[in-house]
């Protein structure tokens, strides 16, 4: 059941659609590329502290429509620049699953900006002595425990890939399939 007590027509939900804010984590850095992309589509986003991952999502206040106040979504996806940058935090293992479990109530994605990271885990292509099989060990056993999904996607393609990541999850949430995030905790208001 949607939280909304609304059934929007596909005009209502192309209509708040348009004005969906992706929310960037203050901290993130080495994003211009992600960033670059918004401007040049005219994607909004705003710069603020997330508790959770490093993008997230938003729909701004609408009134006429009964969102009387900003409706934060609860998905996140944590970037990582290169699968080096996946080693360290899986090395370290605290801060990360304190990450995660902070993520529970969240539809959680990890998108690794490498289109080889599978192979070049197994590979052993990073700069760690991280033994492969621990590695791909420990992500696997990391998402089974706290129920993510890692990508591996191209640098170029990272700003796309938030974007429509975001559009559908609101877009399917608008629509009433909102059955797992039932089970994720709901939204926010702020």
């Amino acid at each position: 059941m949607n939280a909304f007590c609304y059934r929007y027509t596909d005009k209502e939900i192309k209509e708040l659609l348009s004005k969906l804010t992706i929310l960037v984590d203050t901290r993130e850095k080495e994003n211009q590329h992600i960033l670059q992309y918004f401007n040049d589509k005219g994607i909004t986003y705003e710069s603020m502290k997330l508790d959770t991952g490093d993008y997230s999502v938003m729909l701004p206040a609408n009134p006429g429509l009964g969102i009387i106040r900003n409706l934060y979504f609860p998905v996140a996806i944590e970037r990582k620049n290169s699968l080096n940058e996946l080693v360290q935090t899986i090395k370290d293992r605290t801060r990360f699953e304190n990450e995660l479990i902070r993520s529970q109530k969240f539809r959680f994605l990890l998108m690794i900006e490498d289109p080889s990271g599978y192979e070049n885990i197994l590979r052993g292509n990073y700069q760690s002595k991280y033994d492969p099989k621990a590695l791909m060990g420990s992500l696997k056993s990391f998402e089974t425990r706290y129920g993510f999904t890692t990508v591996f996607i191209p640098k170029e393609v990272a700003g796309h890939y938030l974007y429509y990541e975001f559009y559908y999850f609101v877009r399917n949430y608008l629509k009433g399939f909102s059955s797992s995030l039932s089970r994720k905790g709901g939204l926010n208001d702020g």
